[in-house]
């Protein structure tokens, strides 16, 4: 039995569809399994591992490289703040020491109620309003103690749940537009190119016989 719902794992299999080998769509379907459980659990993994044709250690030693992926449970909101030189030059250093206070949560780890991940960041590429925190990897622009205990109450309430969803989830709109095209016409067009190159290979062959 799948881990997955219903919806992911037939977005995993068309996932899946799109590359020439599964394994390659190991880092979107690790998205869709953090979407899933707001982590990667054990059973992700292991899903990943079986639609991948790789291991769960495999899936495990590269999620491990990306700062998005989390191998342990989260808070339903993962806040990070910029420690950075520009927003340590506006105040990410007390602004860090107030969310510490604020969320009841020490740096990497999660407050009592499950509601709030505290994260330290690398630059988050939006200096020009330091200093820089993200809720869920979306810009917050909470660059004052006052704006980051409104931002705190508004996720308690779940009043910023429209354009802030809970972690793990990158989109939440699916894509209607763009290039489409059906498991079928992609396997042949596959298996056109396979037959051509094997015609070429055959023809340097021969031309070196």
């Amino acid at each position: 039995m799948s881990h997955f719902r219903v919806d992911l794992r037939q977005r995993a299999e068309e996932t899946i569809a799109l590359y020439p080998h599964a394994r390659s769509a190991m880092l979107p379907l690790l998205h869709l399994a953090q979407e899933q459980d707001g982590y990667l659990s054990e059973a992700g993994i292991e899903e990943v591992a079986e639609l991948t044709g790789t291991t769960p250690a495999d899936v495990r030693g590269t999620a491990s490289f990306y700062d998005m992926f989390h191998l342990e449970p989260v808070g339903t909101y993962v806040v990070g703040v910029c420690t950075n030189i520009a927003c340590l030059l506006g105040g990410a250093s007390e602004l860090l020491d107030h969310a510490r206070r604020a969320l009841g949560a020490e740096v990497g780890a999660t407050s009592d109620d499950g509601l709030f991940t505290l994260e330290e960041t690398e630059c988050l590429a939006d200096c020009d309003r330091a200093p820089c925190v993200s809720v869920n990897h979306r810009f917050v622009r909470t660059t004052t103690v006052a704006a980051f205990d409104e931002l705190v109450d508004e996720l308690r309430a779940g009043a910023r749940d429209h354009d802030i969803p809970r972690h793990g989830t990158l989109v939440r709109v699916r894509r209607s537009g763009g290039l489409r095209s059906s498991s079928e016409e992609i396997a042949l067009e596959r298996r056109v190119a396979r037959e051509a190159r094997e015609r070429r290979a055959n023809d340097v062959k021969g031309a070196s016989s």
